[in-house]
């Protein structure tokens, strides 16, 4: 997997991720603790507010950010955002109303729903053979694992020298460091061979490759399995160990790290897994082995509200997911290159990003409010908004093998470097 940092522009944009992830991940500590400094025990409304703000910045304004910067040069868009993000962390230790956390959150995910896609989409430009790009995504899983289990422990070793404050400014040097290493990197040129177009007709070129796309309206159901199952460990994880078990804030981390740890070890054996079973069957795999999680996770639940008991079954229930997660999330970024040109690859990376988002949109509220009256009941209504994904994912494969609708190209069309 590692063979593909050999390519060193490849080398030098995995580096750059690499940071603004650390970055983003210490963000999330500091961000937390200024909540409680401005609202007391109401932190949990204003952050709650603001993750609904980015969830709102990644599906309504990220389509439409692409459609402008979409002609810009790829270097220029990536450097323009982790400014805008670098700012935006600067000014973080400086605020002291609430309504001034929603609107430099607003624009630092604005500028990260610019980042993602346009950065995801340069990949397979930059490593045109199938196998590399499969160890790449599989590589860049791992990073994002590590980083969910890592950024907490880095944030807690930094408070013990530092106030928390101080952690905006890793975050500003993650950025910074990205927008170096983006800089440096020898990005492949923009097409030239792209066809003219105004804004209204590349703002919707995304939506409508999904459309016209089996493969991708395949995608958009599996998305749909993915924000089942993180909704269920994400949003009420804490609450099975606080309420439920009655643990302590160690428990949450080791239950939040059986996901992680699920699904860090299947990202390592995706390549291996796509290369002989190829990527819609792994994925369907992965539809199946979430599914069969969310069914578990009822009756763990049930045991668990009723008599307290069943932490490590739902140990084992959340690495379950993990991995089910990891076999969705890590091969699916094929099937965008495989279905889209140099010309509209970044419309359509942007058109999966507002899509899965919204997917997490729906997913998200249900798992707290509903939870919040019954664990229970949150988990099965989950386990059948996965199901319908499921049979919707199927349905598709099915349709396009009776018909014999052309399903997935073998080859990656990629830009001139």
């Amino acid at each position: 997997m590692l063979g593909v940092l050999r390519n060193g522009t490849y080398r030098a944009l995995f580096s750059a991720q690499v940071i603004a992830l650390v970055g983003t991940g210490l963000l999330t500590v500091p961000l937390g603790l200024l909540a409680f400094d401005l609202a007391g025990a109401a932190a949990g409304a204003v952050l709650g507010t603001a993750l609904t703000i980015k969830m709102v910045a990644y599906v309504g304004v990220a389509p439409v950010v692409a459609a402008i910067v979409d002609r810009l040069p790829k270097k220029a868009v990536l450097v323009g955002a982790d400014v805008v993000r670098l700012g935006i962390a600067l000014l973080l230790p400086f605020v002291t109303e609430a309504w001034q956390i929603y609107v430099l959150v607003f624009i630092l995910q604005s500028a990260s729903a610019t980042f993602t896609p346009a950065f995801q989409s340069l990949i397979p430009a930059v490593l045109p053979d199938l196998r590399e790009y499969t160890r790449a995504l599989a590589l860049s899983r791992l990073a994002y694992d590590l980083e969910a289990l890592l950024s907490p422990v880095l944030a807690a070793a930094l408070l013990a020298f530092v106030s928390y404050s101080s952690l905006f400014m890793g975050t500003a040097f993650g950025f910074a460091g990205s927008a170096i290493l983006v800089l440096i990197a020898a990005i492949p040129r923009h097409p030239d061979d792209q066809p003219p177009s105004t804004f209204w007709e590349r703002l919707p070129a995304g939506v409508l490759v999904f459309a016209r796309t089996p493969t991708l309206r395949f995608l958009i159901f599996t998305n749909v399995v993915v924000a089942a199952g993180t909704a269920v460990v994400l949003v009420n994880s804490v609450v099975y160990v606080k309420s439920v078990f009655g643990l302590g804030d160690a428990a949450l981390a080791v239950t939040l790290g059986a996901y992680g740890a699920g699904s860090l070890l299947v990202a390592v054996s995706i390549p291996r897994i796509v290369d002989r079973f190829g990527v819609t069957r792994t994925m369907l795999t992965g539809v199946a082995v979430v599914v069969l999680g969310l069914v578990a996770a009822v009756p763990v639940t049930i045991v668990a509200v009723t008599a307290g008991m069943g932490w490590w079954a739902l140990l084992v229930v959340w690495a379950v997911l993990g991995a089910g997660t990891s076999l969705i999330n890590t091969p699916s970024s094929r099937l965008l290159a495989a279905a889209s040109t140099p010309s509209n690859r970044n419309l359509v990376y942007t058109a999966q990003f507002a899509v899965s988002h919204a997917c997490f949109l729906l997913t998200y509220p249900l798992a707290g409010w509903v939870g919040a009256a019954s664990l229970p009941a949150a988990t099965a209504l989950l386990t059948g908004i996965a199901l319908i994904g499921a049979v919707g994912a199927i349905a598709i494969r099915r349709h396009a093998d009776r018909t014999g609708q052309p399903w997935q190209t073998s080859a990656i069309p990629v830009a001139t470097p």
